[in-house]
């Protein structure tokens, strides 16, 4: 019986040891993984956040670009009839959006999804526009149309929004 209260008085304080010890280095160890894990993402989001902040650029230039207001001046061209405007109206859209396509990976769901919201209302806008006057007219009155349509919206631009949208988004990053 001696002999065992001999070896408990050696196991248990050793037994107490190792567990303090044991608990030490597993908090020393999970704090160190913590770190590396944090300086993981302060390494990923550092080169990642000048690629984000670009295809926000990139979609703020698209949106403009896109305004009925900018799109029409830009593509209008003297000597088109209003088919050939429609046609340029809507390439330009489409090859706007395609350009900027790749963007979507670095922006929030819902600000792709007003982006592209925005390019689909747009085309119908144009399209709409296009019913209303003659084909082998002058492109002025299918520009003048569509700038008309534009302005007697009772809300804001699809861009527009999309717009806001990202502004806001963008302002909670920074």
């Amino acid at each position: 019986m001696e002999a065992l209260v001999e070896i408990l008085k050696i196991i248990l304080p050793a037994g107490a040891v190792f567990l303090a010890v044991y608990f030490l280095v597993k908090r020393f160890f999970d704090n160190e993984e913590k770190r590396r894990e944090h300086e993981l993402k302060k390494a990923i989001l550092g080169s990642i956040t000048p690629q984000k902040i670009q295809a926000y650029e990139r979609l703020v230039i698209f949106l403009e670009r896109i305004h009925p207001n900018n799109l029409v001046i830009r593509v209008n061209k003297h000597g088109f009839t209003s088919k050939q405007l429609h046609l340029e109206l809507v390439t330009a859209v489409k090859s706007e959006y395609e350009h900027n396509i790749s963007q979507q990976i670095f922006v929030s769901h819902g600000a792709w999804e007003l982006v592209k919201t925005s390019k689909e209302e747009l085309i119908k806008l144009i399209n709409i526009a296009a019913t209303k006057v003659s084909q082998d007219s002058p492109s002025n009155e299918l520009a003048m149309m569509v700038l008309n349509i534009t302005a007697n919206l009772d809300k804001k631009m699809p861009s527009e929004m999309a717009l806001d949208y990202i502004k806001k988004e963008i302002s909670k990053i920074f």
